[in-house]
């Protein structure tokens, strides 16, 4: 197992000098962010640029990787694949066909995504249209050795009620993304919030899991006993403002990084966990998420045996 982080917290910050200040500080890979430019969309960003990447590309950013002792563990492309607009879901689901072939031309093993939903239908609406989106980009995925991850984020955001807007969020769709030939991207804090133990949803399926975000939650059950467990509804203008849970880099939240650590070495992962810096506390500067992302290293290295 290798610890690394997600690019996506240093949007402002080039490749090469995100790659160096990870081999600096001890850490062994990066998931890259391969993000469209979305302007100032949070938690996006653009440090590989799918859709214009080609040899001379592949060659440059394996010999960065090389030259800071790093493995490049993902491309990172988490958008909606079943977005109601259907240019916008076409545009998404090109984009991760175009994130499947760098990947191959890098020979990086995962390309990561969400499942994503369409608000207006139902979930078995959502899981047919999927099958059907999913098919041609795992089949073209599966031809060039790299495999489909997806992350198992709420996205509670993305739905006009607060409810999951991406339909990867618990076991029982675990296992229908697994029937489709997709594979998971597993981040516990996901889990504890939604009221699911963490440790025991993975036992089961750690041989579905190439690759793994390492991201904390904090929870407030006070407010929860306000909000209910959709969060807040008369007065939310942000809508990932939930009211009561908080993500916070790996140590300062709930997780039990021993327990989910060696629930991954049992099961046999021997992947990337990778940081997910999310943490508003130690958000807003890089200097604060460089400081973030060494808490997490601390919390983390020590339960990783060289």
């Amino acid at each position: 197992m290798k610890l690394g982080f997600l690019t996506a917290c240093l949007p402002g910050r080039p490749l090469d000098q995100i790659a160096a200040w990870a081999g600096e500080h001890g850490y062994e890979a990066l998931e890259v962010a391969a993000w469209p430019d979305l302007g100032a969309r949070p938690f996006t960003a653009t440090h590989l640029d799918a859709a214009r990447f080609g040899e001379r590309e592949a060659d440059e950013t394996r010999a960065l990787f090389d030259r800071h002792g790093l493995t490049l563990s993902s491309l990172a492309f988490y958008d909606n694949n079943l977005h109601p607009d259907p240019a916008e879901r076409k545009a998404v689901n090109d984009h991760v066909a175009a994130c499947i072939d760098a990947a191959a031309l890098l020979g990086c093993p995962t390309v990561g995504t969400f499942v994503g939903r369409h608000p207006g239908r139902t979930v078995a609406e959502n899981l047919a249209d999927a099958e059907q989106v999913f098919a041609s980009l795992v089949d073209r995925a599966g031809e060039q050795g790299v495999t489909i991850v997806v992350e198992n984020c709420v996205m509670e955001g993305w739905h006009p009620d607060g409810y999951p807007g991406n339909l990867a969020y618990s076991p029982e769709l675990w296992e229908w993304m697994f029937s489709l030939g997709l594979y998971l991207n597993y981040d516990p804090s996901h889990l504890v919030w939604m009221g699911i133990d963490p440790v025991e949803a993975l036992r089961p399926y750690v041989d579905r899991i190439p690759h793994a975000q390492a991201k904390d939650v904090q929870l407030f059950p006070e407010r929860r006993n306000r909000y209910g467990w959709p969060g807040k509804a008369v007065a939310r203008e942000d809508p990932w403002d939930v009211g009561w849970w908080r993500y916070r880099v790996p140590g300062l939240g709930e997780v039990d990084w021993r327990r989910v650590v060696d629930a991954l070495y049992e099961g046999g992962f021997d992947g990337v966990l990778s940081v997910e810096h999310e943490d508003p506390v130690w958000g807003g500067t890089d200097d604060k998420i460089h400081t973030g992302l060494q808490i997490a290293h601390r919390t983390l290295r020590p339960l990783i045996p060289a």
